[in-house]
């Protein structure tokens, strides 16, 4: 390859990019999130300035994605907070666990979503929507949620659906310092409710050393909802960029 084609290539590795190009195509992506109250303080330890806290609120995800393009079928669970950014109301990943080695690489290098590898699974035992999650074989969150127990304006969830997301992207540089140091932002597109329900639900989160997710605990179940959405996910922005130039005032 000349210099040229090189500059042409997508992503690693070069002749067989471990991921393909955005936007990314989800048919009957199928939602449990679960929302409760956290403590304040430890909610101020995760979420990196200059993204605001609005409430000491958690939303819990547990995803399944039957049909997805470039990824195929997998599933992810994980921590979203409710945040704003100069006035902008939006969600920010804590944390997610997937069970798919493209979507993992995929979601952190081109949108800076925090995944890492899990074994998130979401299905429907008897009369409950049941969710959980395990690391290395060790259970650290489960969920229940009644099935289709009442339905919700599929309007207000596509409204919802549509608000920015916000990730703390890093990559760091061959010499080990920091080389990405951004916000990035991004809305789904193509956004079709296909059902959407709420009732009650509970959630349990359990202590590990390296997948934290007892570290912001459930006090309170607040609302839990469980939705079918056609969707997409293009590219992004950059919405702050820690790295650079501060801007001086003239002597």
């Amino acid at each position: 390859m000349n210099e040229e084609e090189v500059r042409k290539l997508f992503a690693m590795p070069a002749d067989a990019p471990a991921y393909h190009p955005l936007p990314a195509k989800f048919v009957n992506r199928e939602f449990v999130n679960i929302t409760y109250r956290t403590d304040p303080d430890a909610l101020a330890r995760v979420i990196p300035a200059p993204l605001k806290v609005t409430e000491p609120i958690v939303k819990w995800e547990f995803i399944r994605m039957p049909d997805s393009s470039a990824f195929g079928s997998y599933t992810e669970s994980g921590q979203v907070v409710p945040v704003t950014l100069n006035g902008e109301a939006g969600g920010y990943t804590v944390r997610m666990y997937l069970d798919n080695v493209p979507a993992i690489l995929s979601g952190r290098e081109l949108l800076g979503y925090p995944k890492t590898l899990g074994q998130p699974k979401l299905e429907l035992r008897d009369e409950s929507i049941v969710g959980t999650l395990d690391h290395g074989g060790v259970r650290i969150a489960t969920g229940t949620m009644a099935y289709k127990y009442a339905e919700l304006d599929k309007n207000a969830i596509k409204k919802s659906m549509e608000a920015p997301s916000f990730n703390l992207k890093i990559i760091p540089h061959v010499d080990g310092s920091l080389r990405v140091c951004e916000i990035a932002k991004f809305h789904v597109q193509d956004v079709t409710v296909k059902g959407a329900w709420t009732g009650p639900a509970s959630l349990e989160l359990h202590p590990h050393a390296l997948a934290p997710v007892a570290t912001l605990p459930v006090l309170e179940i607040l609302s839990a909802v469980h939705m079918i959405v056609d969707l997409s996910i293009g590219y992004g922005e950059i919405a702050h960029d820690y790295l650079a130039p501060k801007s001086t005032k003239a002597a």
